[in-house]
């Protein structure tokens, strides 16, 4: 009778997980779907069209961005060890690979943090994206030379004007 129990159990959680998808993926779905970003560059109000087609294969999730009708780069997760942190690398439609980047979600908060390098010196790079449930995202862009002094170099809206294929 107990094993009955424990594989009728099993076989729930496979149901339910197969529905639901792992807890780790399921707030990267948020993306999927189509959005219209606003920020303001220099007094004027520019706006881009933003589509997220999103898919996980195995450990990855990806989503491929399309800018203003024109496919752009092609963006990687994998979860890391602690819960809420995972690491990023995008991809262009040429096929180049960016620097791995950081992405740490707690519940609306997410920041996305990556580095480059351009002859010997490193520019460190912070995302702030804040999420008004699950159709708008407020978000902030920083720079940094150290890691730990940043200064905002800009920052917008981003308004969900087309679900998607969300799981959720």
């Amino acid at each position: 009778m107990k094993k009955a129990w424990l594989a009728a159990a099993f076989a729930i959680a496979l149901c339910v997980q197969a529905r639901t998808g792992d807890p780790e993926y399921r707030s990267l779905w948020l993306y999927e779907g189509s959005w219209r970003a606003t920020r303001t560059d220099q007094g004027k109000v520019v706006t881009t069209a933003i589509a997220n087609d999103c898919a996980r294969v195995g450990r990855f999730f990806a989503c491929q961005q399309t800018i203003d009708g024109k496919p752009g780069a092609m963006i990687i997760v994998v979860p890391a060890l602690k819960a809420g942190d995972y690491y990023t690398q995008s991809v262009t439609g040429e096929g180049a690979a960016g620097g791995r980047g950081e992405l740490h979600i707690d519940g609306d908060h997410w920041t996305y943090l990556g580095k480059s390098e351009k002859d010997g010196k490193v520019t460190y790079y912070r995302t702030t994206n804040v999420f008004t449930g699950s159709d708008l995202i407020h978000y902030e862009l920083a720079e940094s030379s150290d890691g730990k002094n940043w200064t905002a170099t800009g920052g917008g809206n981003e308004v969900r004007t087309a679900k998607g294929k969300q799981p959720y």
